[in-house]
């Protein structure tokens, strides 16, 4: 009796998983017997990857912008101040270091800031 609730709560739960993700989009198809299925649609659900990138691309830009506009040595003093403030401007201090990235690009913009 055991083994037959423990499968048919399996069933159960596999038929609820698929119903989840049925619920955030289906794909409908016809098979050769002209059966209809519906199966889940495999879109990647929450936060996409390529939101990620340009979101760490504008960052990246921003910061850039920043460290044309003030100068290597302004700008690392900003940063140095921010790393003797609260844990959340240590953090933006890490955030903000001048990486190699930044530091070329804004050598190619500087010019054209003026």
């Amino acid at each position: 009796m055991e083994g037959s609730l423990r499968s048919f709560d399996k069933r159960q739960k596999a038929v609820r998983r698929k119903h989840m993700r049925m619920a955030r989009g289906y794909v409908t198809k016809i098979d050769s017997n002209n059966l209809i299925h519906q199966r889940p649609d495999n879109k990647v659900g929450g936060i996409g990857l390529r939101f990620l990138f340009l979101l760490a691309l504008a960052f990246l830009g921003f910061k850039t912008l920043i460290f044309a506009g003030l100068g290597p040595e302004p700008y690392a003093e900003r940063v140095s101040q921010l790393q003797l403030g609260s844990h959340f401007e240590q953090a933006g201090a890490w955030l903000m270091y001048p990486d190699p990235i930044t530091v070329i690009l804004a050598g190619l913009i500087a010019p054209l800031l003026g």
